[in-house]
């Protein structure tokens, strides 16, 4: 991971891949991009960019560099979006930071080290999933719009006939593989730099269903870790798993499978608690 972050700090002032820094962290893009914001917070395209910011702004304080130039240097191709962009960041333009005692924010290079953190227990099992095949509501995202979008589009969506169409095929009865009543399934889709994935709300297909409007998955058979959590917390789980549990434990997350949420509505509950299981596949070191 510091080898990813000493190639995206080499190449801030030109051109920076996800995928390449993704090479170096030797993982997948797509696990390259969880695990960064489980541990830091932020996307690695959120991070280029405010380390971006910060550099502009020291050149800008210090030099006589014009906007233009600093703003093609540092990825931007006009300058309105870069002075908006700048103004989002420092509260100023960039013609002002030039001025002698204005306040600049400064968003530090980061840096990955092995912490031990008190032995807090979290209890997971190791299932087996055989293939089955997923029907439901498919929506491509990238990784850096996810989480901004994702809980707005689906908490409309199931508001939908759409929705209740779906919902129907099944009746809220668990599959007989997946064992589940609702799933998301998170499927990479490498296309470009943007990094992006299948986010796909469904059910376990029911035999001799049509796919109609609705997209058909086949779920790959799987070894998986099963973590529990409420919709709440499901979030949160996410990120301890990428962020904690894979570092402490002997096993790294199998990159040719999907991850998947589990959902298991609690009649008269609101939807915050709501159970959810993660089952995320892994294999042993």
């Amino acid at each position: 991971m510091n080898s990813a972050i000493d190639y995206i700090e080499n190449n801030l002032d030109g051109s920076v891949s996800v995928t390449e820094a993704a090479k170096e962290a030797f993982c997948s893009s797509f696990h390259f991009q969880r695990m960064f914001f489980a541990i830091i917070g932020v996307t690695p395209a959120e991070y280029i960019r405010r380390r971006r910011l910060t550099l502009a702004a020291s050149e800008l304080a210090v030099g006589n560099t014009k906007v233009i130039d600093v703003a093609m240097k540092y990825g931007y191709d006009s300058p309105n979006a870069f002075t908006r962009a700048f103004r989002n960041v420092h509260g100023i333009s960039p013609r002002e930071a030039r001025n002698s005692g204005v306040k600049l924010s400064a968003y530090d290079r980061i840096f990955f080290r092995v912490e031990i953190r008190g032995g807090n227990e979290m209890d997971y099992k190791i299932i087996e999933k055989p293939a089955f095949e997923i029907i439901g509501k498919c929506k491509h995202f990238t990784n850096e719009n996810f989480f901004k979008e994702a809980p707005a589009f689906w908490k409309k969506y199931v508001t939908t006939e759409e929705y209740q169409a779906l919902w129907s095929l099944t009746n809220g009865k668990w599959g007989q593989v997946a064992e589940a009543p609702l799933m998301s399934v998170y499927v990479p889709d490498e296309v470009g730099s943007r990094d992006s994935f299948k986010d796909i709300l469904g059910v376990e297909k029911p035999a001799k269903t049509k796919a109609g409007k609705f997209k058909v998955l086949k779920v790959p058979a799987a070894t998986y870790a099963e973590f529990n959590c409420s919709y709440h917390t499901a979030v949160k789980m996410h990120k301890y798993i990428y962020g904690e549990w894979f570092p402490s434990t002997n096993y790294e997350r199998d990159e040719s499978k999907p991850d998947i949420a589990a959902y298991f509505p609690v009649a008269f509950l609101p939807t915050r608690g709501m159970g959810v299981r993660w089952w995320i596949p892994v294999i042993n070191k």
